[in-house]
Parts: C-alpha cells; sequence; structure tokens
C-alpha cells in the first residue's frame, strides 16, 4: 500500500472531490479557481498527486474516487499504528492520550467500541 499522508493542498482537493465525485474535470476545475484560487495546472499537478497515492482516478475527463473518505481515512488510521506501533492499539492509546485527560464520555464511548470488538 502506497503512504497515505496528503499535504494540506492535497486534503482541500481531496476534501471537494469526495464531496462532488464523479466530478467532470472542467467543473473540479472551475471550484478549485472558486474555493481555493488555483489555476488549472495547480490543480491538475494536486489530482496527478492524488492518483499517484491511489485515492482517486481521472478517468476519461470525469475524477472519480477510488477510495471513500472513510476508507482513505481507515488505511491511514492503520499505517500509523502498525509504522509507529507496531500495531499494538494500546500502545497507540496511550500515546494518544498521555497527555490528555479523557472525559467521561470518552471512556465510555471507547469501552462501548471495546466491547464491540472483543473476541468470544
Amino acid at each position: 500500500m502506497k503512504e497515505l499522508r496528503l499535504t494540506e493542498a492535497e486534503n482541500k482537493l481531496a476534501e471537494i472531490i469526495w464531496t462532488k465525485a464523479p466530478i467532470p474535470s472542467p467543473e473540479l476545475i472551475e471550484l478549485c479557481k472558486v474555493e481555493i484560487g488555483w489555476k488549472k495546472s495547480t490543480t491538475y499537478t494536486m489530482l496527478r498527486k492524488l492518483e499517484k497515492k491511489g485515492v482517486f482516478e481521472n478517468r476519461n475527463g470525469t475524477v472519480l474516487a477510488v477510495m471513500t473518505k472513510e476508507e482513505f481515512y481507515t488505511e491511514q488510521s492503520k499505517q500509523i499504528l502498525y509504522g509507529g506501533f507496531g500495531g499494538s492499539l494500546p500502545r497507540f492509546l496511550a500515546a494518544f492520550a498521555n497527555n490528555k485527560k479523557l472525559s467521561g464520555r470518552e471512556i465510555d464511548e471507547l469501552q462501548k467500541l471495546i466491547d464491540s470488538h472483543k473476541e468470544e
């Protein structure tokens, strides 16, 4: 799997595409011009980068999402979990919560998640 990290600029374009896909290229160019202030060349450059990452595809002038937003962030999370924490969810959560107290609501949500995924 390709590394799934987006730059700020790539993320701006990705958000537009996920909202509108499938979208004709000319319409995407116009949206990026209005919403981000990009020229046609900038939009195509960013789109090519996202295509190389396997997130979107420009097929015959229509931009398609290869991965949904949810699929993208799930895969990105897996890469972080396995790349930085050896696949250990408890180590990941401990690092995340290290400098932050969890609210009762957050603890309840985590407990529900744990309970729903518990091995029998």
